[in-house]
């Protein structure tokens, strides 16, 4: 497994689901199926989490993306919002504190600066470092596959050994601007 690069699911902003949804009414319009057509679900196709409130960071199509990539432990259940900064504040012992007494597991997912939301490698081994300093994930020669620092204000992301991953954002180094911590059972 040395040589295992993870592949990488470009997930679509904001905009590109509304404009998908758009032109998927459309062509809805030009061929809706009479009621006899309808089929139902394949039974391999996963259940779409229910989320107990709205996200601030995915859009319809990147949770049904993300969906496609969770274990079957955490398929259908409800995704429960156990942090975001919106609404917590920009803290990562506030983070710590949301999360505590929590067991199972947690998706971490934020919005930069720029607007681009990390991408999921898909990995199943994750190594992390948190102190009420910053918090991290991968490693290899001093850098981080992904850090966020105390206020979880500035975050930055490069190439890791532990997941063989490249630069997770535009740039190495970027502001946070939205965060959530999502609890999958």
């Amino acid at each position: 497994m040395k040589g295992l690069r993870w592949r990488y699911t470009r997930l679509p902003s904001q905009v590109e689901d509304a404009l998908s949804v758009k032109e998927g009414e459309e062509e809805e319009e030009e061929t809706t199926p009479t009621p006899a057509l309808v089929s139902a679900p394949a039974p391999e196709d996963p259940v779409e989490p229910q989320l107990a409130e709205a996200s601030q960071v995915l859009g319809a199509s990147e949770i049904r993306q993300l969906s496609l990539h969770l274990p079957p432990r955490v398929m259908g259940h409800p995704w429960s919002l156990a942090f975001c900064t919106s609404r917590d504040g920009f803290s990562l012992r506030s983070l710590y504190r949301q999360m505590e007494g929590h067991s199972g597991p947690v998706l971490l997912v934020l919005r930069d600066q720029d607007g681009q939301v990390f991408k999921w490698t898909g990995s199943n081994s994750f190594f992390v470092k948190g102190d009420l300093d910053s918090l991290m994930m991968g490693s290899s020669s001093g850098q981080f596959g992904l850090w966020l620092d105390g206020d979880l204000y500035r975050g930055g992301s490069h190439p890791c050994a532990t997941f063989n991953n490249e630069v997770l954002a535009r740039q190495e180094q970027f502001c946070i601007k939205e965060l959530e911590a999502w609890v999958l059972s």
